[in-house]
């Protein structure tokens, strides 16, 4: 799972998108990371924080995908999700993947 980091400087750029204050996202974020992390003693999950401002809300588990997308104004949530599943020609999952794992690579794991 990635989520924003509540102290990287995008965090501040997201929330004035939304319309939140700073502090109430990065308080959103942060009891989302306690939430995880208290998952973590009875599933395999792995939980990052990244910096970027966000495009995609991406969720990934194993070979599927779970896609939507962030814009000024709307939040993840009201984002429409697509199910993206592994295919032996299908480019979607591929590039998501590859993009998530970029990003994983640039991130500090927190769970």
């Amino acid at each position: 799972m990635l989520l924003l980091d509540p102290e990287a400087p995008a965090l501040a750029l997201r929330a004035a998108e939304i319309g939140e204050s700073a502090e109430s996202l990065a308080s959103g974020v942060r009891l989302a990371e306690a939430r995880l992390r208290e998952l973590a003693g009875i599933c395999d999950i792995e939980v990052y924080r990244y910096g970027m401002l966000p495009t995609w809300r991406l969720i990934r588990a194993d070979s599927t995908m779970f896609v939507g997308a962030f814009d000024a104004g709307w939040e993840g949530h009201e984002s429409a999700t697509y199910k993206v599943m592994e295919t032996p020609h299908g480019p979607l999952f591929r590039g998501f993947r590859r993009m998530f794992e970029a990003v994983v690579r640039g991130a500090e794991r927190t769970v």
